[in-house]
């Protein structure tokens, strides 16, 4: 087993381990004890010192070899002309950390902070805890009062928090209840999703650098900043207020003086100074949605504004500062932008630190139903009203939300407004089947695809709605291969004039190799397959 050296590293009490003659021994002086305990043998004592202390250092060198002949006894002056200055007394120790030869590996050390001014033992607690001194904190105490001349007790003391175990329950619940609160208490079921939120949580709660937002309208951009804005205002990290504009309705001269202000007379009509939006996020949050629709000139303006938090109001002479926190949004690939030209690739270098890309709706189908009992809360306490889904109904609103006909092309914005019509039309605060039947239909026709019919192209047409032509459970039992199959040879039926002209356009390759075909025939047999005939779907 390897033999691991233990080193003291501390000050001299000027008073604690002062004294003179024999009574000397009958005080407690906290230098010499901690090489009179039993139990612990210290190999070498790194003993600071500052002002006209070189005798009392001797002192006490001389009285821990008379006790513990095996510490060997290192002064080192330490220049500090007021130990109660703090920057002095930092500046110091960061000097002795840097040039001491530190051996971890085969040295344990512990920084004794009994002795020395207040300002001396927090400096010491601080670059330990930064692992400038890569040891324990070490504390040591008084005998009680009718043990004179023992060496009392001492405690080690580990920043490593998180092998007490008490306190790392207590970092891990907290934690936990930060990421329930990015997402409202939403039990969201994403594995991915949920993977990134709790990284998030924990760059809002270290970092102060940019967030980059990505995603397509409606994934939650705007809600998940103003969440963060929450969470960092809850930990008293901001006090700021949270400032949003989306980019794209910046335009022309009038962008740089929403963003960065103006002031009096700075171009027609600026009868007065305008602060600007930077300036009122000074010490908060500041949320730039759409960040890619922004011009040149507003990039190289915000650029500056992030790197050195000072800027130019328009038709200033003199900078002004805001010290914010940016968090971006964008469904553009700035990559792509910067690559075209349309971005600045040293903003997006900037701001492209922590980036995070949140899937749409359709990404999340298992999201969907903790969202929709999310939404039905927030419509309960803002009307006063529970609302709630028969049973039935609500498997089949699931069902159609989750399949491939819902398209969520709006994302959470789609599914926000579905939820509140339902639970406006509600009866007696119950959602009822004919209300789902009646906003399904709603939805497929809010994302019927418009698209131009050129000669010989079939138009998409309205989707199709398979459960009205073969029931609920009939479509439940089909995969999706046939489910997709059968809807698109159902589409050219209905805009064919006949069996044998819809015939003709499905099979319109494989026919040519066949001396006889039977183009009807052979969708007639199709349609049969699902109990369906042409003079059904005609009716």
């Amino acid at each position: 087993m390897k033999n691991i050296k233990i080193v003291v590293i501390g000050f001299v009490g000027t008073q604690l381990d002062s004294g003179k003659g024999s009574a000397r021994w009958e005080k407690w002086r906290p230098t010499v004890a901690l090489t009179q305990h039993e139990d612990v043998v210290v190999d070498r004592i790194e003993l600071l010192f500052n002002g006209q202390m070189q005798a009392l250092v001797e002192q006490v060198g001389q009285d821990i070899g008379a006790v513990s002949p095996e510490t060997t006894v290192v002064p080192h002056h330490i220049a500090i002309d007021d130990p109660w200055d703090f920057e002095q007394v930092y500046g110091a120790l960061f000097d002795f950390a840097k040039t001491y030869p530190f051996d971890p590996e085969n040295e344990e050390y512990w920084v004794h902070i009994t002795t020395g001014t207040h300002v001396v033992q927090i400096c010491l607690f601080l670059m330990t805890e930064a692992n400038y001194f890569p040891g324990r904190l070490l504390q040591t105490s008084p005998p009680r009062r009718h043990a004179p001349g023992k060496p009392g007790s001492y405690a080690l003391i580990d920043l490593d928090l998180s092998k007490y175990d008490q306190i790392a329950q207590r970092f891990s619940r907290e934690q936990q209840e930060g990421v329930a609160f990015l997402k409202s208490g939403i039990a969201t079921r994403n594995g991915r999703f949920n993977g990134m939120i709790e990284e998030i949580e924990r760059v809002a709660i270290k970092s102060k650098a940019p967030m980059l937002l990505m995603g397509p309208t409606g994934a939650g951009k705007s809600f998940l900043a103003r969440r963060l804005y929450a969470l960092k205002k809850a930990r008293r990290q901001i006090d700021g207020a949270f400032v949003e504009i989306n980019c794209a309705t910046l335009h022309g001269d009038g962008a740089g003086s929403t963003l960065f202000g103006h002031i009096k007379g700075a171009f027609t009509g600026a009868a007065s100074g305008r602060a600007g939006l930077l300036r009122t996020a000074d010490k908060g949050v500041l949320f730039l949605d759409e960040i890619g629709e922004l011009g040149l000139d507003e990039q190289a303006m915000l650029l500056k504004a992030i790197e050195e938090k000072r800027f130019l109001p328009v038709g200033g002479d003199h900078e002004v500062h805001s010290d914010f926190q940016l968090i971006a949004g964008t469904n553009r690939d700035l990559a792509r932008e910067v690559a075209r030209g349309r971005f600045r690739d040293d903003l997006f270098a900037r701001i492209n630190l922590w980036t995070y890309e949140l899937p749409g709706l359709a990404e999340r189908p298992e999201d969907i139903e903790p969202n929709i009992d999310y939404l039905l809360r927030e419509f309960g306490a803002e009307h006063g009203q529970m609302v709630r889904f028969n049973k039935e109904a609500r498997d089949r609103y699931m069902r159609f939300a989750m399949s491939d006909r819902a398209r969520w092309t709006g994302n959470f914005r789609d599914l926000s407004a579905s939820v509140m019509r339902m639970a406006t039309l509600a009866e007696a605060g119950r959602i009822s089947n004919e209300i789902v039947e009646a906003e399904c239909l709603r939805l497929k026709r809010l994302w019927q695809p418009l698209r131009e019919v050129g000669d010989g192209a079939i138009d998409a047409g309205p989707d199709l709605d398979l459960e009205a032509l073969l029931g609920t459970e009939a479509v439940a039992g089909l995969d999706q291969f046939d489910a997709l199959q059968l809807a698109a040879v159902l589409r050219v039926c209905r805009q064919s004039k006949s069996l044998s002209d819809a015939g003709r356009r499905l099979f319109a390759v494989s026919r040519s190799a066949k001396r006889q075909p039977n183009d009807a025939d052979r969708l007639k047999k199709y349609l049969a397959r699902f109990g369906l005939s042409w003079d059904a779907l005609q009716s």
